[in-house]
């Protein structure tokens, strides 16, 4: 019986794509002088920004830079970019109703997913927050959903982690949850097949049909 779900907030909750891209686009180009395709960097989202940046430089304070760079790009036109997908009230709403927990488990920084959340106003609907700031170890590891798990006082195989990243999958995955992954990825979708999750939905209120 599933008693919990467990989701990612950028690009399964909240369509911050188009922010979070041009961010990349911004950061790549201005602080590397590279462009890559959108492919390449769609294929960042959902792990934490210093994993990213590690990959294209081994300076400690370059990466920094680079984070710093994105972070004040994204706080810039966070707020006018970051609304949620048509269906998560519905959700969210009867997923309260039946009594199911939830929670957000985003490699986000806790002040803009909270920001993020305000915005969208679903904040009211989670037990439980679990960002980068929680953990030592971040998504594709499964330490943020058995954190999650844990403070919800329920077991991973009593839980759905949902997201529509590769990295949300393998978090669920190696915590021992049941997987779902969203076919309105921006994502490249073959990533989250080879995956096998246990589901996949088309929209926010499919879910509503695992349950």
């Amino acid at each position: 019986m599933i008693k919990a779900v467990l989701f990612d907030l950028d690009g399964t909750l909240l369509n911050t794509n188009e922010l979070i891209y041009k961010s990349f686009k911004h950061t790549f180009k201005e602080g590397l002088g590279l462009t890559p395709s959108k492919s390449e960097i769609t294929a960042h989202y959902g792990q934490p920004l210093p994993y990213t940046f590690k990959m294209y430089t081994e300076n400690e304070d370059k990466i920094q830079s680079l984070i710093n760079r994105y972070r004040k790009y994204n706080e810039e036109f966070h707020d006018n970019m970051c609304f949620p997908f048509k269906g998560v009230d519905t959700l969210l709403e009867e997923l309260k109703n039946r009594g199911i927990k939830m929670g957000v488990v985003t490699s986000k920084r806790g002040e803009m997913a909270r920001r993020g959340m305000e915005i969208a106003n679903i904040t009211k609907y989670m037990d439980i927050i679990v960002t980068p700031e929680c953990t030592e170890k971040h998504k594709p590891s499964g330490e943020p959903a058995i954190y999650a798990c844990n403070h919800l006082g329920v077991k991973p195989e009593e839980t759905i982690m949902v997201g529509d990243s590769h990295f949300d999958l393998l978090c669920g995955i190696e915590a021992g949850c049941k997987t779902c992954g969203v076919r309105y990825t921006e994502l490249d979708i073959k990533r989250l097949e080879e995956l096998k999750p246990d589901y996949f939905i088309d929209s926010p209120e499919e879910i509503l049909e695992l349950l």
